[in-house]
């Protein structure tokens, strides 16, 4: 039997017992509140620290993106790689590249279509199948007047695979582009800035005659020579349509 004495004693463990775990509890959710950089949830140790890692969830606002729990957002995170993320740095599959604190990227991958990150959508990583503008950027190939068609992404231009017509050097790799597009090819006719078009176009300027690495390799029946330095095909040989 337990005595009033007793009882009292035992009580007061109780109380004490109960004061330390809600202490515990305290520090918990205070290390959880403190300022990390990162976003996060606070209050309720059930609710997990929201952080930029492979598997978080993302919802977009116009251009900003920012993490949110994973029963909503937009897209989710794939991996991390650094700033800028490199040629391999994020999957072939990624839809978007985030900035997400100094010398750290985000690589997206939306839950829904369309995904852009896929070969010809514009947008992600490029990648063999992708289409670019004359500035290296990648743009849709359901668009009009892209340049190239990418073949390759490598990290030299003489790592380009045979059948490379063109090059175009990007931040961090090059683009081998095949002859799709405004790619000049011997025998078409090309505008004054020397992009393909028909030879029934008002553009059309001249014809190639060849590619060469100087003035000498042109043919008879070349009235002039483009030169492009650090271009894969340094010498665009024309036959002028009008003089």
């Amino acid at each position: 039997m337990v005595t009033g004495r007793k009882m009292m004693v035992a009580l007061a463990a109780t109380v004490v017992v109960a004061a330390l775990v809600v202490a515990a509890a305290g520090a918990v959710i205070a290390a959880r509140g403190r300022d990390t950089g990162q976003s996060a949830i606070t209050g309720s140790p059930t609710q997990r620290t929201l952080v930029w890692a492979p598997g978080a969830c993302v919802s977009r606002n116009g251009s900003r993106f920012d993490l949110t729990a994973c029963n909503g957002g937009h897209a989710e995170v794939l991996a991390l790689a650094a700033d800028p993320p490199g040629l391999d740095g994020c999957p072939a599959d990624t839809d978007e590249i985030v900035r997400v604190g100094k010398g750290r990227t985000a690589c997206l991958q939306y839950f829904l279509d369309p995904h852009p990150g896929r070969p010809g959508g514009g947008g992600g990583v490029p990648r063999a199948g992708d289409c670019l503008g004359r500035d290296g950027r990648e743009v849709p190939c359901s668009t009009k007047g892209w340049y190239g068609r990418a073949v390759a992404i490598v990290s030299r231009m003489d790592a380009c695979p045979s059948g490379t017509l063109d090059a175009l050097t990007m931040d961090d790799s090059v683009a081998c582009l095949g002859s799709e597009g405004q790619v000049p090819v011997e025998g078409a006719c090309v505008s004054s800035k020397v992009a393909r078009v028909s030879c029934d176009s008002s553009l059309a300027w001249a014809r190639v005659t060849a590619f060469g690495k100087s003035g000498a390799d042109c043919p008879e029946g070349s009235d002039r020579y483009v030169t492009a330095r650090g271009a894969y095909r340094p010498v665009t040989c024309l036959h002028l349509l009008s003089k």
